[in-house]
């Protein structure tokens, strides 16, 4: 009777254990994200700055990027899902229009659009995620516009691209316009705040556009190429100055917090760190392919 009464106890253990299995039960996990594509390239030539990757965010409190509030709260099954960090894009090339938006970050059905490329001198630049100067448009609810370039000959000066929370800051000749502030965010434990636009370059001896908070790149001037957005913050590119080339984007990141009960894995392109946040863990992923997958169970 005792063995009889031990197996049948673990019988029951095993049935009320596979009751409680998320892939058994149809059990959802509630997940806060950030998803902040890559920034775009800084245009040539006293150009413009490039315009922050795309911000999107579901933390309760905090924002998205574009000046909207935190996107609704997502619920999904156990599975397999898509995880993409978008590359900054590239700077533009001396006596070329060439810069490059930035690349789309990705998790699950949240997509975040690239920022947009800066142009060469004052001419016009691309709408993404946030907009590259002169006055290109972000993407709603993700980043905004950027300002517009001024001048003529050797008083000529790029805008300031777009920021996921600020719009960019329009020239005024000989001065380059300022890139506009990212959106801070406390989902990682502290808040950090990433998607500044790049600042606008100008021509030497004048004042080049200060990068925005968020890791945006400054943009140049004596000749000197435009600053690099930050890493893993979707940072627009600066700027360069007169016969100089923009500065790069910085690329994205993807960051969600899920129970610490969940169990997540990763395919092998994926570079990520976890850590605890109260009743969270929270993964953050600085670099992943367009094939790579995060699977949740």
């Amino acid at each position: 009777m005792a063995v009889t009464s031990m197996a049948n106890s673990s019988i029951r253990d095993f049935q009320k254990f596979n009751a409680m299995s998320p892939i058994t039960n149809g059990i959802l996990f509630s997940v806060d994200y950030l998803v902040v594509a890559g920034g775009g390239g800084g245009g040539a030539e006293h150009g413009s700055g490039a315009g922050a990757g795309g911000y999107r965010s579901n933390v309760t409190g905090e924002d998205s990027g574009g000046g909207a509030s935190a996107e609704s709260a997502l619920l999904i099954p156990a599975g397999t899902y898509t995880v993409t960090v978008g590359a900054g894009g590239v700077g533009g090339t001396s006596g070329n229009d060439n810069a490059t938006n930035g690349s789309d970050s990705v998790f699950h059905s949240i997509s975040s659009v690239g920022g947009g490329r800066g142009a060469r001198q004052i001419f016009a630049g691309n709408s993404g995620g946030s907009g590259g100067a002169s006055s290109a448009v972000g993407t709603v609810s993700q980043g905004f516009a950027a300002g517009a370039g001024a001048g003529a000959a050797v008083t000529r000066a790029g805008g300031g691209g777009g920021g996921a929370g600020v719009a960019g800051g329009n020239a005024s000749a000989p001065t380059g316009g300022n890139g506009g502030n990212g959106v801070a965010s406390s989902i990682s434990g502290s808040s950090v705040t990433r998607a500044g636009g790049g600042g606008g370059g100008a021509y030497s001896g004048n004042t080049p556009g200060t990068g925005g908070a968020g890791g945006g790149g400054a943009g140049s001037n004596n000749g000197a190429a435009g600053n690099d957005g930050t890493v893993n913050t979707g940072g627009g590119g600066g700027g360069g100055a007169n016969a100089a080339a923009g500065g790069g984007g910085g690329s994205g990141v993807v960051i969600f917090a899920l129970p610490v009960q969940a169990s997540v894995t990763f395919s092998g392109g994926v570079t990520q760190t976890s850590a605890v946040v109260g009743v969270n863990k929270v993964y953050t992923v600085t670099a992943a392919g367009p094939t790579d997958t995060v699977t949740i169970g």
